[in-house]
């Protein structure tokens, strides 16, 4: 605002009035500014948001029809109390400055807001990450799991072990977060640059599945007598790649969003340098970096099996974005394609060991976010360039940035270090959680419920129409078939009831 004014009132030629000119003018450009940011960031929020619908269609074709409902309710649920326990605990332990630099301590139930630092909008767009994280684990534990235990969990992971980690690295308070307060020390002078969340959002989410899925064993029929591998296939690919799809959309709020403003000028005024620039940047190695992934799987799957598959094409495409959602902002577009490809490679490597260790995630939750994730942070400390990380993370004069690009290893140490703390605080934290609901008898359901089908047993009956068909009509097996609801006939009237004789 200073600024502003020093410049402005000589240039309206020094009149009687030229310094409230000035004021005027500067108070209204400020209050443009705030307006533009504040509805670029809301405008973001609703995208991360839209992902909970492409969560929900990618976990509905995921699973088998039987469970749908179930599936479709934890989604739901994921964002109902995500929401109110993050307004009620989550925020307040996330950003709730001035703190320590473990967990923070205002604003809880979101008193004391807006601040000039800290508005509504801000509080909603977080809110949309925190609901991301469970909404990762939620798909780990599908398909086997009691719907008390999606409660309980989701509100815990929303409410307290999420919060706590984005407070180490995008608090302004965080121990190690890259844009730390100034004044106070960065770990390994550089902090962690997680940018969108590789770590924050996606490691957290799939260590937590992780967890979940070891504590309460595969899906019956996963694994055979022998112990080789069974497919359970999901009942529609077409509903896994509207939720691909979906989430692709969303990602541009989940990755260039997270600059929070767009009206921020890198250099002299009318330049082009901008983190306008940027926003556009980090949208471009989003972009790239998912399409690799994709491109990536779908030849290696193709050598491994022998045919395309256009799930494993999605879920490698979805790894690619959460690899690349850590230092989107800070690498060029050339290294996001070198990204991509490797996060292809660490998914489907760790299927590979998932089958070898009999470890079930219906999603491949764990290994698509907690694995790609994983690699992302690796990736961001390796190609970080230098003037992103000056423009993006300011003030500090000599940040170290990626190691291939000449910065040294500050910035891998840091990065290791996280990885370490996340594995170790989620574990510590939700592996205890889903053990004491196992001990209680409220995380796994009964077998013969299992069989048949939450939907049928849990909820009132199936997401789809059916309806019994004789056994002969059909290639020597009986079952269900789906019907259109549509189709149904309905009864006809009786003379009774329509005056006829």
């Amino acid at each position: 605002m200073s600024s502003c004014l020093s410049e402005l009132a000589p240039l309206l030629g020094g009149a009687a009035n030229s310094s409230a000119a000035a004021s005027y003018i500067c108070n209204q450009f400020t209050d443009a500014s705030f307006a533009i940011d504040t509805t670029y960031l809301l405008f973001s929020a609703y995208l991360v948001f839209a992902m909970q619908l492409g969560f929900a269609m990618l976990c509905a074709g995921s699973v088998r029809a039987k469970n749908t409902m179930n599936i479709m309710l934890t989604n739901v649920i994921d964002a109902a109390a995500g929401g109110l326990f993050y307004y009620l605990f989550g925020y307040a332990f996330a950003f709730g400055g001035p703190s320590n630099g473990f967990i923070g301590k205002h604003f809880f139930g979101l008193k004391e807001v807006p601040q000039p630092s800290f508005d509504y909008s801000n509080f909603l767009y977080q809110w949309a990450f925190a609901i991301a994280a469970a909404g990762i684990t939620s798909g780990s534990i599908a398909e086997r799991t009691q719907f008390v235990a999606y409660l309980i969990y989701s509100a815990f992971l929303t409410g307290f072990v999420y919060p706590v980690v984005s407070h180490w690295f995008w608090s302004g308070d965080g121990w190690a977060a890259a844009a730390r307060n100034p004044g106070e020390s960065l770990l390994f002078k550089s902090g962690v640059i997680d940018f969108a969340g590789s770590g924050v959002v996606h490691m957290v989410g799939g260590i937590a599945g992780l967890w979940g899925a070891l504590i309460e064993g595969p899906r019956i029929g996963r694994f055979d007598h022998v112990g080789r591998s069974v497919a359970l296939r999901g009942h529609s690919a077409t509903l896994v790649v509207l939720g691909t799809f979906l989430l692709w959309f969303g990602w541009y709020g989940f990755n260039p969003g997270s600059f929070n403003v767009i009206f921020k000028t890198y250099g002299p005024s009318g330049s082009i340098h901008g983190q306008w620039s940027a926003v556009g940047r980090t949208a471009v190695t989003t972009t790239l970096a998912g399409c690799t992934a994709a491109l990536t799987t779908l030849f290696g799957k193709r050598v491994q099996t022998g045919h395309w598959n256009v799930v494993d094409v999605c879920n490698g495409l979805l790894g690619g974005f959460a690899a690349i959602t850590s230092g989107c902002s800070v690498v060029d577009p050339w290294a996001a394609i070198i990204c991509g490809f490797f996060s292809a490679w660490v998914l489907i490597g760790l299927n590979k060991l998932a089958a070898t260790f009999k470890y079930d995630d219906p999603l491949e939750a764990a290994q698509l976010h907690g694995g790609c994730g994983a690699w992302g942070i690796i990736f961001t400390a390796l190609f970080a360039r230098e003037k992103y990380v000056n423009e993006v993370y300011p003030g500090r004069p000599g940040r170290p940035y990626g190691l291939f690009m000449g910065g040294g290893g500050r910035l891998l140490a840091a990065h290791v270090i996280q990885i370490l703390v996340i594995l170790g605080w989620v574990s510590c934290t939700m592996g205890p959680l889903f053990y004491a609901l196992h001990k209680l008898g409220l995380l796994r359901i009964s077998a013969e419920d299992e069989t048949a089908g939450m939907d049928l047993t849990r909820h009132g009956g199936f997401a789809y129409v059916y309806h019994d068909e004789d056994s002969s009509a059909h290639d020597g097996g009986g079952g269900f078939m789906l019907k259109s609801a549509a189709a149904r006939v309905e009864p006809r009237p009786t003379p009774a009831t329509t005056g006829q004789v």
